[in-house]
């Protein structure tokens, strides 16, 4: 990996130019930066639009999507030509502070994190609480606490290795800048890891383009009892019901409640400790929300009795928290039926009429473990604890449910093979489950140690609407769209806009492919009725095409 070089050999003009950027390639997320989202990342694009609302938020830089780009063309000529500007930046977060990078008597450490356009969750690497070495620990905890500056810099020499160096064993590099050095080369480089390069295929994301990355001054949820850190829905992602949803975990930093190896708390538990903190987070999320008119994922942290917002994105949701939210925004008043029909796609109508678990079947069947619901839906299948074998067993055509003690970025191509999932430990913030909603996979989670070990081998059905995995493949009863009050409203709108009527029987053609393909070739055939087994699903994909095609007539 090349070293980013911020100290050092004079540079060339050539190198040390920034003229082949088309933006400029380092920003400040003060509220003032005007560019996109596409050059500044998700992460960076959500920090500036929250300091223009005057939200607490820590002081933040970015180097954008275009220096990643042109990384991977000359590693070596790309850091050097923003070397200037990244140690000016980082001057700047020295004046918002009132602390000094990586030395002083009130040190700044800082956070590298990946910021990619499109939201991927835990498929890119971040580097928390960078700048620490002998000194500052000393400074930090005569500051604070010797506990807290040891469980800091134990934090960061563990990310360190483990992103940066890939040896548990390394040596960590003192200096604060060759630190960020290393940093912010593994945070580009995880752009093309195999995780990373797994989902954006996945999802059909272009290979064109990579991560900005977000320098940010660190706050400390590790600082003592009046701190911790946690994860807020403005709205519950799994269900699509009209209430906050999230977790805390006091004294945590941020990755320990995203990596799902800690027992989390519900967010009420913050409403009880720090009741204040709790109303504040609360008043943001609403702001958020109005701008964005969707639901919010933010992370927050409080250090000290005073709260954080770090990151605020459009949440992953479940099938059907997808298509209740966007009815509800439509009644609120916040979005017109375009934007419903643009926010619930045919994956999201096939996944909510998979056929159903009957209660009289569930409770007949014996519980093996109960968790938290994290994604809904119902699958059946042989439980693996092997990513690799899950796969292999996938590829052969098995039905497979990944059992894991908890997931990892690492376990994304097990994920996607995978029907369904299931971990020992994590909440429903953690990754497995935030993963698990975007892939419309049915998931339990936090079901106890030892689950994976008692459930492998074996035929499970599990319910990732209350939490249960139960023994044995379990008949399914398949649902109509005429079961649902959610279903039956958005048929009504995808009528109104759809250049195609769908019917479930009738004198009319049938249309066997309900896919986007399969209704373009039959409107070009000039067909404006057919029989299909899902008319929803296929007049929905009618009016997303006939929304399209004006917007790229009107663009």
């Amino acid at each position: 990996m090349s070293q980013y070089v911020v100290t050092g050999r004079k540079e060339s003009a050539e190198l040390s130019s920034t003229s082949q950027f088309r933006h400029p390639p380092v920003v400040l997320l003060d509220g003032t930066a005007a560019l996109p989202r596409e050059v500044l990342g998700n992460k960076g694009y959500g920090i500036n639009a929250m300091r223009r609302q005057g939200l607490p938020v820590p002081p933040a830089f970015c180097i954008t999507t275009e220096v990643c780009e042109q990384y991977f063309t000359d590693p070596d000529a790309t850091t050097n030509s923003i070397r200037d500007e990244v140690r000016d930046k980082l001057r700047w977060l020295e004046d918002e502070t009132s602390r000094t990078f990586g030395r002083g008597p009130r040190p700044l450490l800082v956070s590298v994190r990946s910021g990619a356009p499109l939201s991927m969750p835990g498929m890119l690497d971040t580097v928390l609480d960078l700048g620490i070495d002998d000194p500052v620990e000393s400074t930090l905890a005569a500051l604070h606490d010797p506990d807290f500056a040891a469980d800091t810099r134990r934090r960061f020499n563990h990310m360190y290795r483990r992103i940066v160096l890939g040896d548990e064993n390394a040596t960590v590099p003192e200096d604060p800048f060759a630190q960020l050095s290393g940093a912010i080369g593994a945070v580009f480089s995880s752009w093309n890891s195999p995780r990373a390069i797994a989902y954006r295929k996945h999802h059909g994301l272009s290979e064109i383009g990579g991560t900005a990355v977000v320098v940010q001054a660190m706050v400390f949820g590790n600082m003592d009892a009046n701190s911790g850190t946690g994860v807020l829905f403005s709205r519950n992602p799994m269900t699509g019901s009209a209430e906050p949803f999230g977790e805390w975990l006091p004294r945590g930093q941020g990755e320990d409640v995203v990596s799902g190896t800690f027992d989390v708390q519900p967010i009420s538990a913050l409403h009880s400790d720090q009741a204040a903190v709790y109303q504040e987070l609360m008043m943001a999320a609403t702001t958020l929300e109005r701008i964005a008119k969707d639901v919010q994922d933010i992370e927050f942290t409080v250090e000290q009795g005073k709260l954080w917002l770090l990151q605020t994105r459009v949440a992953k949701r479940s099938a059907q928290a997808a298509v209740r939210l966007a009815l509800a925004f439509h009644d609120e008043g916040q979005i017109d039926d375009r934007e419903v029909l643009r926010r619930i796609n045919p994956t999201h109508l096939t996944t909510l009429l998979q056929p159903a678990l009957q209660p009289e079947i569930r409770l007949a069947a014996t519980l093996l473990a109960k968790g938290l619901p994290a994604c809904p839906g119902v699958v059946s299948g042989i439980a693996h604890t092997d990513v690799d074998e899950a796969i292999d067993a996938a590829e052969e055509g098995q039905d497979v449910i990944l059992v894991r003690s908890s997931t990892s970025p690492d376990d994304i191509q097990g994920m996607m093979a995978a029907c369904g999932i299931v971990t020992e430990i994590g909440g429903a913030t953690s990754h497995a489950a935030v993963v698990s909603r975007e892939l419309h996979r049915p998931t339990v989670v936090g079901c106890g140690t030892g689950v994976a070990d008692a459930l492998a081998g074996k035929q499970i059905t599990i319910d990732g609407t209350e939490g249960e995995v139960r023994e044995g493949i379990l008949e399914l009863t398949a649902w109509s769209e005429e079961d649902s009050p959610d279903l039956v409203a958005l048929g009504r709108m995808a009528r109104q806009h759809s250049p195609l009527r769908a019917h479930a029987v009738g004198d009319y053609p049938t249309l066997d492919d309900n896919t986007e393909s399969g209704v373009r070739a039959a409107l070009a055939a000039g067909m404006t009725d057919v029989v299909s087994e899902r008319p929803l699903v296929a007049m929905l994909s009618a009016a997303r095409l006939q929304l399209n095609t004006s917007a790229d007539q009107q663009g």
